[in-house]
């Protein structure tokens, strides 16, 4: 059967929006994304360029004994960019500024002394400038603009290296030490992270094995450092945490309709409920509702254990059967001092609780100090789980 409907207007038609739509995607390529730098540090960036190719070029000048002489190279402006404009970039700390450039203009001068043509001699000592900064790890991009320098000067060189270069670059690179220590930019910047993992104590969804395999599967040069990358995939996952777990309060976890016995109960009987319910506390309350305490099943053996002479097993019947020669009620068995929480508890609040508090079970209550519900340790795993790894799609 022939298909009528393929080459019809109205499928043409489609695929030709279709098409535009990709070619608008590629164009929007061209355009710059929006960068998150205000006008104040715009202000130090401009400043810090012009402070420090001023003091660089009188310096040089002087150097050279006059301004017919040549003290300055232009490609020194890129560097200078680089320096007081992005001082945490990898390729502004001063290993790939004194290194990338002084191995590029002496490939350059090596390029300059084997091949005449100037146009193939540029494109080759620029290649091989950057062949070598890769794995040496000094990647400058500026420097390859002292390669073709020193290649179209047709002049020594290996003398061009130690002047102007070589002292252009380390007095700029002076200036931008001093100038953004003085502008609160720490410089040289971090490379390297300083502890292992993305949170301060050491926990955290990512593990620095994983950074490692990202970065080998992405395997492109990043204007980024990577203790700077590491820092903000840690933002970004608090961030996404936060989001997540940082608004739930109790009233979204907690577990209702909640069990609970008042302090004149019998122990067998706080006890029978426990087990008929598979609950493991069991808040106490008096007539009006209001949380006066929690017993648990910490608080039976706990109990048991008083009396050395006989077994626990054996004290544990006697206090749920009521042979026990101690009170049986519930009231005597209870925590009275139990820490409670408001349904509008946040979370995060919870955490110090059940780590580092004691806390296994936590009631909810209402304003007025009522039951409402009860928040456990498994309660607020549940939360951390979802929150870390995201909601389940079904």
């Amino acid at each position: 059967m022939v298909d009528h409907f393929k080459n019809s207007p109205a499928s043409t038609l489609d695929a030709g929006r279709a098409q535009l739509s990709r070619w608008g995607l590629w164009l929007r390529n061209f355009l710059p994304a929006s960068v998150r730098v205000g006008y104040s540090e715009a202000l130090r960036m401009a400043i810090g360029v012009a402070l420090g190719l001023l003091v660089t070029g009188m310096l040089s000048r002087w150097w050279a004994g006059g301004a017919g002489a040549m003290w300055m190279v232009s490609s020194l402006g890129a560097s200078a960019v680089l320096l007081f404009g992005m001082p945490a970039s990898p390729m502004a700390q001063p290993w790939p500024v004194l290194v990338g450039t002084v191995l590029s203009a002496l490939v350059g001068a090596a390029v300059q002394a084997l091949i005449a043509d100037t146009a193939l001699a540029c494109a080759v000592a620029v290649g091989l400038s950057v062949m070598l900064m890769v794995p040496l790890r000094c990647m400058h991009p500026p420097g390859a603009g002292f390669a073709a320098y020193v290649v179209l000067e047709h002049i020594n060189g290996v003398a061009l290296v130690a002047f102007p270069i070589l002292f252009n670059v380390a007095v700029l690179l002076m200036c931008a030490v001093i100038y953004n220590a003085f502008t609160g930019k720490r410089y040289p910047h971090p490379q390297h992270s300083l502890k292992r993992g993305f949170s301060a104590d050491g926990n955290g969804v990512f593990a620095p094995e994983d950074l490692d395999a990202a970065l080998k599967h992405y395997n492109q040069v990043l204007d980024v450092s990577r203790a700077d990358l590491e820092g903000l995939l840690h933002i970004a996952g608090r961030s996404a945490f936060n989001r997540n777990f940082g608004n739930l309060r109790c009233v979204d976890i907690m577990s209702q309709p909640v069990f609970a016995v008042e302090p004149g109960v019998p122990q067998k009987e706080a006890w029978a409920l426990m087990k008929q319910e598979r609950v493991k506390a069991l808040p106490v309350v008096n007539a009006e509702g209001v949380v006066v305490g929690i017993v648990s099943i910490s608080d039976f053996v706990r109990q048991a254990t008083l009396d050395a002479s006989e077994g626990v097993a054996q004290r544990i019947r006697h206090l749920v059967t009521g042979r026990s020669a101690q009170k049986t009620k519930v009231e005597a068995l209870m925590e009275a001092d139990t820490q409670v929480v408001e349904a509008s508890c946040l979370l995060v609040d919870l955490v110090p609780l059940f780590s580092t508090g004691g806390c296994h079970h936590l009631p909810v209550v209402d304003g007025q100090r009522k039951l409402v519900g009860i928040v456990t340790q498994t309660d607020l795993i549940r939360a951390l789980s979802v929150a870390i790894s995201g909601p389940q799609k079904h």
